[in-house]
């Protein structure tokens, strides 16, 4: 008897669900019906801050797959349908097409990947025609049609994390005077604050007026509505055009109304699996799970691609016959603002002290390449270590082109719970364009090592 799949969202999680079960199972033994509200499936929301600053083409360039092509591969496909309603004791889902009329829908496996939705803090004016988020292809469009107004000339960013910083190198880029506005203490949140503030350094260097520790209180219009300036109790800041950076929350409305379990983060509990928490049918990927931080052992949401297909593939493998599990995530995160390079993984300080962590960090300065050689740029590497113990916590850099990438060195070392003794001794790959003798993050494991060894003698 065939059974049906049905999948709600048609991006990262969702789509690489529907194929890969796909793959395992034939049409006439797996029906697929895949609903998704809006007018793209499968593309790169990640690359829409430099599709807007010019780096690359879009909208298409950023499509990995269209839903035609999707549907060359035994999925039924339905764009700008969207569904309003989770049924999970009669195994049925509602949706919306096009024109307005609804149908229910059974299912035999549902897949949840509704993603994630962006962050819109309650002030007035924040819905003001040209205040833009970036969360799909057509923000994307609508922000470059607003580029093209005559009249404008300065942005407002609100919010200092990765798509904020982001999307002030894209302003940049147009030629805009730019101001990043953002209640932290430094940009960069995810970073400690003194790695923050080498962020905020470089924005500063490139020309952003960067405001710290400003929460905006409102968004203000002129004669004709549109936006003319955002206000914090600081001060009023002029804007032509405002974009959101503010982050992401989980995208669970549908699920919380059907019942099922969420986390402290707002994202649906699944377990190793991806099986939605006490459900046998119902699958759930993507942003708008909560993942295990190897490190601390605690649940967070982490909105990125590479989890989101990684799940869904895991989603795709079990409802197809094989088994496959999400170990989960040690917080790998790299982005960039011009030429400068930012990369976080594993504990920052707060989070080793919400973990009830003892540790200590080591900060150095280093190179990316050998001093002599043409070209090497500075970096500032990060390093946090369990007092006693000396395992690895995490892992943060801040420097020019060649930077960013080292982080993986400390992803690989976090997951296999290494010291920072052992990963001294690592035989990492060296030649003066490269790297010095000594590549930056070895320095910074060889002095944590010893900070360690110098507590440890302490005691």
């Amino acid at each position: 008897m065939t059974e049906r799949l049905v999948v709600i969202g048609g991006d990262a999680a969702g789509m690489s669900a529907a194929s890969q079960a796909r793959r395992r199972r034939a049409a006439d033994d797996l029906e697929i019906i895949a609903f998704e509200r809006g007018r793209h499936t499968s593309y790169s929301a990640c690359g829409i801050p430099y599709w807007i600053g010019g780096a690359t083409t879009g909208p298409d360039a950023l499509v990995a797959r269209t839903a035609q092509e999707h549907r060359d591969h035994g999925i039924d496909l339905r764009l700008g349908t969207e569904v309003v309603a989770v049924d999970p004791e009669r195994g049925r889902v509602r949706s919306r097409g096009p024109e307005g009329g609804e149908q229910w829908t059974e299912y035999d496996h549902l897949v949840i990947a509704t993603g994630a939705v962006p962050i819109r803090p309650p002030v007035p004016g924040i819905d003001a025609p040209g205040v833009f988020g970036v969360q799909t292809l057509d923000d994307g469009e609508a922000v470059l049609g607003a580029l093209d107004r005559e009249a404008v000339r300065r942005a407002v960013v609100v919010g200092g994390g990765y798509i904020g910083v982001e999307m002030a190198e894209a302003m940049l880029r147009h030629g805009l005077e730019v101001t990043l506005v953002d209640r932290a203490p430094e940009p960069m949140s995810t970073l400690d604050p003194d790695m923050g503030m080498l962020v905020r350094d470089s924005l500063e260097g490139l020309g952003v007026h960067v405001v710290s520790g400003a929460p905006v209180r409102e968004v203000l219009t002129g004669d004709g509505g549109w936006v003319r300036a955002v206000a914090t109790d600081r001060a009023e800041y002029p804007a032509d055009i405002v974009v959101l950076g503010l982050g992401v929350r989980p995208g669970t409305d549908l699920a919380r109304d059907a019942g099922l379990p969420l986390g402290a983060h707002g994202g649906l509990l699944t377990d190793r699996a991806m099986r939605v928490r006490g459900t046998e049918r119902i699958w759930a990927g993507g942003d708008c799970v909560e993942v295990l931080n190897l490190v601390s052992g605690a649940l967070q949401h982490i909105a990125l691609g590479t989890h989101a297909n990684k799940q869904g593939r895991i989603i795709g493998t079990n409802i197809g016959g094989g088994y496959a599990t999400f170990p989960g995530v040690v917080g790998t995160a790299v982005s960039k603002v011009c030429d400068v390079e930012i990369a976080r993984t594993g504990l920052k300080e707060s989070q080793a002290r919400a973990a009830g962590l003892d540790f200590v960090t080591v900060v150095i300065e280093s190179t990316s390449r050998a001093g002599y050689y043409p070209d090497a740029d500075t970096m500032t590497v990060k390093m946090t270590a369990e007092r006693g113990t000396g395992r690895l916590l995490g892992l943060q850099i801040v420097g020019g082109e060649g930077a960013a990438k080292r982080v993986d060195v400390g992803a690989v070392a976090l997951t296999a719970k290494m010291t920072v003794q052992q990963m001294v001794d690592l035989d990492l790959g060296y030649a003066p364009p490269f790297s010095p003798v000594w590549d930056p993050v070895l320095v910074a494991a060889r002095k944590a090592a010893d900070a360690v060894a110098a507590d440890i003698r302490k005691r």
